[in-house]
């Protein structure tokens, strides 16, 4: 490269000195920032328990089928669920978040209504 060379080649220089890389920049200098992405704060929800009060009119039969039907009991744990509330007065048909035990109980209910028996379904807070 003759002389031209080294002159084109120097302004070339001077011409880059004003522009910065992003690369260059001090990371933490003036004109920076740091973007920090938060989790937010998920709480679990609510528990809520459904519980089989006893009567003297609903069929323990029917006691078991609704339990079978709505709550997946197997046949044993059905039967040992209701004669649990025909001992103690009151049973665990199960634990769920707040509108799944709302539906369950709606659900009880409504199809013990049909069937014509005074069976109550209840929630509450675990």
């Amino acid at each position: 490269m003759g002389r031209m060379g080294a002159r084109w080649q120097g302004r070339a220089t001077v011409a880059m000195a004003g522009k910065r890389d992003e690369r260059d920049q001090d990371p933490g200098g003036p004109g920076t920032s740091v973007i920090a992405k938060t989790r937010p704060q998920t709480k679990k929800p609510s528990l809520y328990r459904v519980l089989l009060l006893n009567d003297d009119y609903t069929p323990m039969e029917f006691v078991v089928h609704i339990l079978q039907k709505f709550f997946n009991k197997s046949t044993d744990d059905a039967t040992r669920i209701m004669l649990h509330v025909h001992q103690h007065g009151v049973g665990e048909c199960g634990v769920y978040t707040y509108e799944v035990a709302e539906t369950k109980v709606t659900q009880v209910m409504d199809f013990a209504r049909k069937n014509q028996h005074p069976l109550q379904c209840v929630m509450e807070k675990k």
